[in-house]
């Protein structure tokens, strides 16, 4: 049976931190829902009523669009061994990229890869646990290194330069990028 709280317990904060995946989805009005997988280190825990994760250059920038668009976000856990748990943050947030005024605070707390686009900011509006007994047993064997690799084969400049010239999601939202102004403080 599924609970609901208003925050992340200190239980929930030490089942999210022993995960080496989980799962972003947001959407905005006529846009396809967006829905991607994530690792690499790359998820925290600010407190109990906020949290972020690290953003690294890929094929889109779904995330982004969406979150200017309208704020909305879910972040999903699952636990691939026992006890069996699914654990879903609800939220809005905020994509902050390096020359915004709050990405030193943030950039903190993260270990920065190669192509770093961005971190987003979510603050929590509600948790939610459920039973999770339909997902399989799984090991973690190791993180994938080819997008690392990828990006550590081009300078920064170069890297930048690419992924500048996307302005849009695929359906066509707005997106910040690295090399537009910083985003005035709210």
């Amino acid at each position: 049976m599924a609970e609901f709280f208003d925050r992340l317990s200190d239980q929930h904060i030490a089942f999210v931190e022993r995960q080496p995946v989980f799962f972003v989805a947001t959407a905005a009005a006529d846009a396809r829902i967006n829905l991607s997988p994530k690792g690499m280190d790359s998820f925290r825990v600010l407190s109990p009523a906020r949290v972020a994760y690290l953003d690294v250059a890929g094929s889109g920038n779904e995330t982004n669009a969406h979150l200017i668009a309208d704020g909305r976000i879910t972040i999903m856990f699952c636990a691939f061994d026992n006890p069996a748990l699914i654990f879903r943050v609800y939220g809005r947030g905020v994509p902050v990229l390096p020359q915004d005024a709050g990405w030193g605070d943030l950039a903190t707390h993260f270990t920065l890869l190669p192509g770093t686009r961005q971190i987003f900011d979510v603050a929590v509006e509600q948790v939610q646990t459920s039973c999770g007994w339909g997902v399989p047993h799984m090991t973690f064997d190791s993180e994938r290194e080819t997008l690392s690799k990828y990006h550590r084969q081009h300078d920064e400049a170069a890297r930048f330069a690419k992924y500048a010239v996307r302005t849009q999601s695929i359906d066509g939202l707005p997106v910040r990028n690295p090399t537009q102004a910083p985003q005035q403080q709210q």
